[in-house]
């Protein structure tokens, strides 16, 4: 791959953490995004794999590079796919908004066939391995914070098997600057639903009611969720 024409993403499992939230442990899941050239990756680990999710751990891998590459390879995530198509895959709509804003172009696995985004499995078990065996953080901004250092300073500067440069370092001469600029304002949609008009000329979510055309009452509308809009 040329610098800056592919990264690939994945979710795997991290096991628990505590959540300050809740006030209890829930299951972590280890997201990573890395950059087929380099092999320099950015990496977090989420307690959900709601879409919101999913499209705020893009931008934050993004802007930890600097720019956005040209395509990301992918699962067929229920957070960005709704059907695999090998050359036109149907997106979900908040996914779709988020490449046609960042530039750059999807490109979903065949269902069953992980060694098509192997460089990420790889990186998964990696960090697996090398960060998460035998630790114990207070909680997952603890964990998170410790990954962000183990990133840069322990899976950024060694030899990579395949490469045998470090990723950091060919990152910073080769890659970074061939990826395509970031948007000036980031993407802030999270995610859409669908909803019922009710009798009364509104539509509720998450308690709260929101009011539409009367001429819409029994119909089903798209929301759209954006951080501080709906």
């Amino acid at each position: 791959f040329a610098p800056g024409e592919e990264a690939q993403v994945d979710f795997g499992t991290a096991g628990t953490f505590f959540d300050p939230a809740t006030g209890r442990y829930r299951q972590g899941y280890l997201f990573v995004m890395t950059l087929s050239f380099s092999r320099h990756q950015y990496a977090e680990i989420v307690l959900d794999q709601r879409t919101s999710t999913w499209l705020s751990l893009h931008r934050r891998a993004f802007e930890s590079f600097g720019g956005v590459p040209e395509k990301v390879v992918l699962d067929n995530l229920k957070a960005a796919v709704l059907q695999a198509h090998l050359h036109d895959p149907v997106l979900g709509e908040p996914y779709r908004r988020f490449a046609q804003h960042y530039g750059f172009i999807v490109s979903p696995n065949r269902p069953g066939t992980p060694q098509h985004k192997g460089k990420v499995e790889n990186g998964i078990h990696y960090a697996r391995r090398s960060f998460l065996a035998g630790q114990e953080f207070r909680d997952v901004a603890d964990a998170n914070r410790k990954l962000v250092v183990w990133v840069r300073e322990k899976a950024g500067t060694r030899e990579h098997g395949t490469t045998h440069q470090p990723p950091l370092a060919l990152f910073l001469s080769q890659e970074q600057h061939c990826l395509r600029p970031l948007p000036e304002r980031p993407f802030d949609l999270c995610e859409t639903r669908l909803v019922k008009v009710h009798s009364d000329c509104h539509v509720t979510i998450d308690g709260s009611y929101y009011s539409v055309p009367y001429a819409y009452v029994g119909q089903k509308l798209e929301a759209f969720l954006f951080e501080r809009l709906v």
